[in-house]
């Protein structure tokens, strides 16, 4: 096919859009930069001239799915309405929202990042997603803890153990959901069920606030997640 002339920025950005399909589909491992050309229909000339590697096409993947968490978090850090309990439930609530609509994308997110093949595009956008959310969550905790809402004497040390414990969502939401499609869907729904109120006194632990201030999950949340991904 012949080539078309199009603008640096619509370029990049297809360039992404390709490359992020391709590690998704093949995984990242198994992904060439001549796949990316190929899918792309740019020369390699062209295909250098924005990106230098396919680990900076990479780094530019997981810079823009961790661009999509932020427009989510803004809205809740913007609201003024809200004090710092009241942010993390909105936070929390907005993520359920999200995964019940997303629920078969979500699948698919999970069934390519944790492929083997996959694990350094997994590790990438976490840390994408990291450094953009923890200077929010720092900020909500020094909030909490002036209102006394909140036990965060030190919001720096205390969001990135935050952060780390949701790494075990997804994980979690990856092994329900693979013991739905094995025709478990009962027993999926119990271990999410009972994950996410061990994580979410985890985190009022933390915090030194009492049980049932945050709400992590909420009655009927797993089995709606898990029927909307079938």
């Amino acid at each position: 096919m012949p080539r078309v002339k199009k603008s640096p920025d619509v370029r990049t950005n297809e360039l992404i859009g390709c490359a992020e399909r391709l590690f998704f589909e093949q995984g990242y491992e198994n992904t060439t930069v001549n796949d990316v050309i190929r899918e792309a229909n740019v020369s390699k000339g062209a295909f250098y001239h924005y990106f230098v590697s396919k680990e900076a096409l990479l780094e530019a993947v997981a810079a823009r799915m961790a661009h999509h968490s932020l427009k989510e978090l803004q809205t809740v850090f913007e609201d003024p309405s809200l004090d710092a309990v009241g942010q993390l439930n909105a936070l929390f609530a907005g993520s359920r929202r999200l995964k019940v609509e997303m629920a078969p994308q979500l699948k698919n997110t999970f069934n390519a990042l944790f492929k083997p093949e996959n694990i350094v595009l997994y590790h990438r956008i976490d840390a994408a997603v990291s450094a953009v959310t923890l200077p929010f969550l720092t900020e909500l905790l020094r909030r909490g803890h002036k209102e006394g809402s909140l036990d965060a004497p030190d919001p720096e040390a205390l969001a990135p153990m935050l952060l780390y414990l949701r790494l075990g969502v997804a994980k979690t939401m990856h092994r329900a959901l693979q013991q739905t499609e094995a025709g478990d869907l009962d027993g999926a729904a119990r271990t999410l069920d009972g994950w996410m109120r061990t994580y979410g006194m985890a985190v009022e632990r933390l915090l030194k606030i009492p049980e049932g201030t945050i709400e992590v999950t909420e009655p009927g949340f797993s089995r709606a997640f898990l029927e909307a991904s079938v």
